[in-house]
């Protein structure tokens, strides 16, 4: 199997994943106790609740009009991936029936939005999505004066009160700890299982620093060519090179350790990175040296 397949394959996976999970999420879950979530979900499960109209069929016709639109914002294939996934929800929303594991309205809340918000990164993780709140939100941020966050939050507000308003007050709080389970969940799923971190170093001792990073810890550097300023030394124009290198947060301190052995002045910036590709980022084997004193 070549690789433009494997990697559809593991799109059509994580999609399929994500439906599922998202399904499970709003009809175990969910539906059981006429909660909310964010986002066009959120109004979708709003209008269920308020129209009786079938949650399959609301997911359709809110969400399709936003894919049409997604198309011109991002691409046609994306549009096409997520017709799919919205249909796929539907569907199972609508035939498929999950069984109800608590009665607790807490773990209902909390675990219902995991679900939700998980399926939804499994989604995105696939090249799609099924709920087109950021889409509108881009959409209408480019029009006027309001930033996407603005007018998502603006949204949630909206959907939130009205919950409050047309079913009542709990089930709005409750509905609030469903949406931030979500959120977080998906924030993890999108974002990935490891979490990096860009180091930039800014050292007379460049050269034994690059080193160090390529030959101890088994990373790629980068080197940038730069001139030293203002420091507390006084005007200092110098022309350096400064390191650039991505770790896992786990070595962070295996890394400070190694500089301040070198080069106690060494400035260090670091930054976190949702994901990385290519480079020398999985480790390759590299020679034993001592271990430092942790």
């Amino acid at each position: 199997m070549n690789i433009p397949d494997a990697s559809l394959l593991r799109q059509f996976f994580f999609l399929l994943l994500g439906v599922v999970m998202t399904a499970y999420g709003l009809k175990g879950f969910l539906l059981h106790e006429n909660l909310v979530d964010g986002g066009i979900t959120g109004v979708a499960l709003l209008a269920s609740h308020i129209t009786k109209l079938p949650i399959g069929l609301l997911v359709i016709i809110i969400n399709v009009p936003l894919v049409i639109l997604g198309s011109t914002q991002v691409s046609k294939a994306f549009a096409w991936r997520s017709i799919l996934a919205v249909c796929l929800l539907a569907i199972m929303v609508s035939f498929v029936e999950f069984p109800l594991i608590t009665r607790d309205i807490w773990l209902i809340s909390a675990f219902g939005g995991f679900f939700v918000g998980a399926g939804m990164g499994f989604v995105m993780r696939g090249g799609a999505m099924i709920d087109g709140a950021e889409l509108l939100s881009i959409y209408f941020s480019r029009r006027n004066q309001f930033s996407s966050s603005d007018i998502s939050l603006i949204l949630n507000i909206a959907i939130f009160l009205l919950s409050a308003h047309f079913l009542n007050i709990d089930i709005a709080l409750y509905s609030i700890i469903t949406y931030f389970s979500g959120t977080k969940a998906m924030e993890f799923i999108v974002e990935g299982f490891e979490e990096y971190i860009a180091v930039t170093i800014v050292s007379e001792e460049y050269e034994l620093i690059r080193n160090m990073i390529v030959e101890k810890m088994g990373r790629g550097v980068t080197l940038f060519h730069g001139i030293m300023g203002h420091g507390k030394r006084g005007q200092l124009i110098k022309e350096t090179q400064i390191v650039y290198t991505v770790i896992t947060r786990l070595e962070l301190s295996k890394l400070q350790y190694e500089i301040n052995m070198i080069d106690p002045q060494a400035f260090i910036s670091m930054g976190s990175v949702i994901d990385t590709r290519g480079g020398m980022i999985k480790k390759r084997k590299i020679k034993k040296t001592p271990e430092v004193p942790f």
